[in-house]
């Protein structure tokens, strides 16, 4: 790719950026989403997490890593279910991170 190509696509991804955010102040109330659209849209952040962590969780240096030898899938279902018990983040976060640490030191 040449160089105007390069800026060719920060500038489109920046205008899109730009355009997407502003629209809700230009439009404001004006322009409304349907109910179940707006509900909807109440997921998106969760969907992109998970997007993220998941390939996270389960691969390791792109091998595709399960059952019982991945201390990451243990952690991360100490921490569902602590989060789904206490509904603590905080908490959630550091039993994740003490099953963790414990298994990969104790696990080689």
């Amino acid at each position: 790719m040449t160089d105007a190509g390069y800026w060719l696509a920060v500038v489109g991804i920046g205008l899109t950026g730009v355009v997407t955010r502003s629209s809700f102040l230009v439009f404001g109330a004006r322009f409304m989403l349907p109910p179940k659209v707006e509900h909807a849209l109440r997921f998106a952040p969760a969907a992109a997490l998970s997007a993220i962590v998941a390939p996270a969780i389960l691969q390791d240096d792109h091998h595709a890593l399960w059952w019982p030898e991945n201390p990451r899938v243990w952690a991360a279902l100490v921490c569902a279910v602590v989060m789904a018990r206490t509904r603590g983040m905080l908490w959630a976060m550091a039993a994740g991170g003490v099953v963790y640490a414990a298994l990969r030191a104790f696990a080689a």
